[in-house]
């Protein structure tokens, strides 16, 4: 449920494929938004919708009521044309619908025990996938056609994610991550690789999901703490960098580096085959910045990583974050700018500057933006 002390309760924040754009949903309806400069590009003032994904920078939108009205119901998919302010079609379903991915083949449709899959044109069900049960609607959704896939849990007693090709529609694979149940997961965009964090939240696992073997383990802390985000930076080949945010309000930038993690698992590999598997997470290397304080602790974020430019002459990274009103009474003097981006309900959009060199890590970073939703849906 969405907290109530916010005079404008945040039902839904999203994304587009590309992180150039995203989507805000309260009970009086949504607003679409350049990630770039903030500008409003559509604003619908009518009803209260709980899944708005859009499908890159179109004007087409797939979205959910939240159920307070009864042509709004959770267990209808509405595609909607900003262009037009119609609705295009409508798809019902047996149960309530928990989350959405597409992109320009492939529609994904996560339910609490199925996942179905259609093509994205026509619409027709291509697939249908038993899984179990998702109460949270976890799920993560590569959207390049070269390498399409879309991770489930695989278990609801430990952290084993579900691997599966959506555009040849057979099972991947299944990779045992964690031995607590999953809270969260991401694929990158070219699908060649897949992050996930348990309930625990004090481990972060990369693996390579061609081999579903383990590239990286990353200690985000001591001290369990809920994961609600993990986004890859935009790559072709291995992703520069991993960002995760958590309930203890800290935003958690990981700097990968894959010739440097090869050198040391190549020394450390007589150690890692006779300590056990928690102790040999901690070999890996972690390249670490963390912004403490970023959010109020327990307001649920997401953060994307929209670009990653690995130059030498690299002299500082941007981390871009939009705030609702009531985070804002605390910001901090490590923001350096802020300009208004709609005053009814985000009133800032404000830009946190660190030098490069703080990131710890052998990748120089020219500018990492990462763009954070604050949604206080706890």
């Amino acid at each position: 449920m969405a907290n109530q002390s916010s005079p404008y309760p945040i039902l839904c924040a999203s994304f587009n494929q590309d992180n150039s754009g995203f989507a805000i949903s309260t009970k009086d309806g949504f607003k679409i938004i350049d990630s770039n400069t903030g500008r409003l590009c559509y604003d619908r003032a009518v009803g209260a919708f709980i899944i708005v994904e859009m499908l890159y920078s179109s004007s087409l939108l797939a979205i959910v009521g939240a159920g307070e009205q009864p042509s709004l119901s959770p267990r209808r998919l509405c595609f909607f044309n900003t262009t037009t302010g119609a609705p295009l079609r409508e798809m019902n379903f047996l149960t309530s619908i928990l989350a959405v991915r597409l992109n320009r083949k492939r529609l994904v449709v996560v339910l609490q025990e199925k996942t179905y899959i259609y093509d994205s044109n026509s619409l027709s069900m291509l697939d249908t996938i038993d899984t179990v049960p998702n109460l949270k609607g976890l799920c993560a959704f590569s959207p390049s056609l070269e390498g399409c896939f879309l991770a489930l849990p695989a278990s609801t007693a430990k952290g084993a994610v579900l691997v599966y090709n959506v555009m040849e529609l057979q099972l991947h694979c299944e990779i045992d991550a964690h031995r607590s149940p999953l809270a969260a997961i991401a694929l990158s965009s070219n699908g060649k690789y897949i992050a996930t964090a348990s309930e625990q939240g004090t481990i972060i696992r990369i693996h390579l999901v061609s081999e579903a073997t383990k590239s990286y383990s990353f200690r985000r802390g001591t001290c369990s703490s809920t994961i609600f985000s993990l986004s890859f930076a935009p790559s072709l080949q291995l992703p520069d960098i991993l960002v995760a945010t958590s309930s203890s309000g800290s935003v958690h930038i990981f700097s990968l580096g894959f010739e440097t993690n090869q050198r040391t698992k190549k020394s450390g590999s007589f150690l890692g085959s006779i300590l056990p598997y928690s102790v040999n997470d901690a070999l890996d290397p972690a390249h670490h910045h963390v912004l403490h304080n970023a959010v109020s602790a327990g307001v649920r974020s997401y953060a994307v990583v929209r670009k990653v430019d690995n130059v030498a002459d690299s002299s500082s990274s941007e981390i871009a974050s939009c705030r609702n009103m009531p985070s804002l009474s605390t910001a901090r003097t490590s923001l350096h700018g802020a300009w208004s981006v709609n005053s009814t309900l985000w009133q800032s959009f404000q830009v946190m500057q660190k030098p490069h060199d703080t990131f710890n890590g052998r990748t120089s970073i020219k500018r990492s933006c990462c763009n954070t939703l604050l949604d206080v849906l706890n």
